[in-house]
């Protein structure tokens, strides 16, 4: 049996923000014929976040009149100045919905991925300067009012999305139809300009896919030009949670060469993805399973301690990639109630680190005011021969806790109450820990 200790006496940082998402509820707040709504159960899990990536391409959030830049500003000859240029109504009702659960938008001033064989909003803008100034006029409606507009004071701006993921010479690309000079001149276009016109929003980017020597190549540009970066974004589909940390480590490493040592770091795509090709299926399967829920508890808890600042699910609109929610019910898949747990630690007043480590184990601990203990506990494990695993765990006093399981036979409720905590595990679970006293 192993054993998991943690010294409550030893305080360490607030919880990060690292269930945020990108995709928000399936809610209509305009309609009252709605059969179904995952609202409720969206809200509860305390989202502070959600990245509008990709939102145009369902009709929940507005469909293709909605988000990207080109479907708010459909006319690029068109006038950025006049109100009447733009359509802000599907992408307007998206984002208050959002507020409704108490999630902000991070939102991604861009375009979505096109996998059709003609591309259309991912071409180059024809004019760099037009484009952020439509961009401009986009964060005014949203925090000025401009246009008949609101005051959500919206933080976060992403500059585009994964302009690298596929390289100059490839045919049809996907995300974005330059070349990666182009995309450093738009980048330092648009940066320079919205810095300059809200100094005190976060203006970043790039959303990056995987390259790492764009990724160098980009700081060392950005650099060169004096061009500012509030956040440097970027993205990871794997399959070993220290492999998001090790990420995370070298894209800091990367930044603070660069001299940017103040701008956050945001991974802002994650998932459980073990290969493109033959083992997407697969893939797919573990992500709405309970193998999938066990990943991303993992991926949070390494994060917490990693040199990151804000984790964002891919994702929690209808698509495959949703382990959250059912497609068609609108039920909550077993990844749900990860990041419903997670949300609970926001209540607490600080971390408590484990002094000592398991194998394959994986654990988040705090306390609240009142010094109650809540804490996640994962055995996660990618390996075909990994079997269960029996741990106590040790918070150094005696009390009572509930015990909840997200295992094969259960689904996020509680299994019991204990003053002993000697757990049992199969692999690929979760257990959440509350302590209710003596």
């Amino acid at each position: 049996m192993d054993i998991l200790r943690f010294d409550l006496s030893k305080s360490g940082m607030p919880f990060k923000i690292m269930n945020a998402t990108n995709g928000g509820p399936w809610h209509r707040r305009h309609a009252d014929d709605q059969f179904r709504s995952n609202f409720a159960d969206y809200k509860a899990a305390r989202i502070p976040y959600s990245r509008n990536h990709d939102s145009a391409v369902c009709g929940i959030y507005g469909g293709p009149y909605s988000h990207d830049v080109n479907c708010i500003f459909p006319n690029f000859d068109a006038d950025p100045n006049n109100p009447a240029s733009y359509d802000f109504a599907c992408t307007d009702e998206s984002i208050l919905v959002c507020l409704d659960a108490g999630t902000e938008t991070f939102f991604r001033l861009g375009q979505t991925i096109e996998h059709q064989i003609k591309k259309h909003g991912t071409l180059p803008p024809k004019d760099f300067r037009k484009w952020a100034v439509i961009c401009e006029h986009i964060i005014r409606h949203y925090n000025e009012g401009w246009a008949d507009g609101y005051r959500l004071n919206i933080q976060y701006w992403e500059i585009w999305n994964e302009p690298d993921l596929d390289p100059d010479d490839a045919p049809n690309k996907r995300t974005w139809g330059g070349t990666k000079a182009q995309f450093f001149d738009l980048y330092e276009t648009a940066a320079k300009h919205l810095k300059h016109c809200f100094p005190h929003l976060k203006i970043g980017g790039p959303a990056l896919a995987h390259n790492e020597q764009w990724a160098e190549d980009f700081l060392c540009a950005m650099q060169e030009r004096n061009v500012p970066i509030d956040f440097f974004s970027w993205h990871i589909y794997c399959t070993r949670p220290q492999d998001m940390a090790e990420k995370a480590e070298w894209i800091r490493i990367l930044l603070d060469t660069y001299g940017y040592s103040h701008t956050e770091s945001v991974l802002n795509e994650w998932n459980y993805v073990r290969g493109w090709t033959e083992d997407f299926v697969n893939s797919l399967k573990v992500i709405h399973g309970v193998k999938g829920a066990a990943f991303m508890a993992a991926c949070m808890c390494v994060s917490q301690s990693a040199p990151l600042d804000m984790l964002m699910y891919y994702d929690t609109r209808p698509s495959v990639f949703n382990g959250i929610f059912d497609f068609y019910t609108y039920e909550k898949l077993p990844g749900y109630y990860v990041l419903y747990w997670y949300g609970q630690f926001y209540a607490l007043q600080e971390e408590i680190r484990a002094e000592n480590s398991v194998d394959d184990v994986y654990a988040l601990c705090g306390v609240d005011e009142r010094g109650k203990v809540s804490a996640l506990l994962t055995y996660y494990s990618d390996r075909a021969d990994a079997g269960e695993k029996t741990v106590h765990v040790d918070f150094g006093k005696n009390s009572r806790y509930e015990v909840y399981r997200l295992d094969d036979a259960h689904n996020g409720e509680i299994a019991g109450t204990t003053e002993k905590l000697t757990l049992t595990m199969n692999v690929n679970s979760v257990i959440w820990i509350k302590e209710i006293g003596t």
